[in-house]
């Protein structure tokens, strides 16, 4: 089992900024990916970023340039830092993890509302 805390979501303007935080912990073994993903309101999931254990990581194209991800090892723990953010970025984020061997496990998500 693992076990997420996700925290950092909250209702910004267009233009600001959160930084939001994920800490997941129980049978995790590396080397694994952790990520960051978003849920809209018609319940599709996209990528948002991943970083792997060794700091390699992706994005998608809608939010290059304006969030970065980063990730402490020895925490256990995701981050995302969000910044000129549009109203079409309002979704439940959700943290994940993927093992070596392929299994993903996701958290419960953090609600970003982004509306002036």
């Amino acid at each position: 089992q693992v076990q997420f805390v996700e925290s950092g979501g909250g209702l910004v303007q267009p233009g600001g900024s959160l930084r939001l935080s994920c800490v997941a912990s129980g049978s995790i073994f590396s080397p694994y990916t952790m990520g960051w993903y978003r849920q809209g309101p018609e319940n599709q999931r996209e990528l948002v970023a991943t970083c792997t254990h060794g700091g390699s990581t992706t994005y998608a194209d809608s939010v290059k340039g304006r969030f970065t991800i980063s990730r402490d090892n020895a925490k256990g723990t995701v981050y995302l830092q969000m910044n000129s953010l549009k109203p079409e970025d309002t979704a439940l984020y959700l943290c994940s993890v993927k093992m070596f061997g392929g299994a993903t496990y996701w958290g419960k998500g953090t609600l970003v509302t982004v509306s002036s």
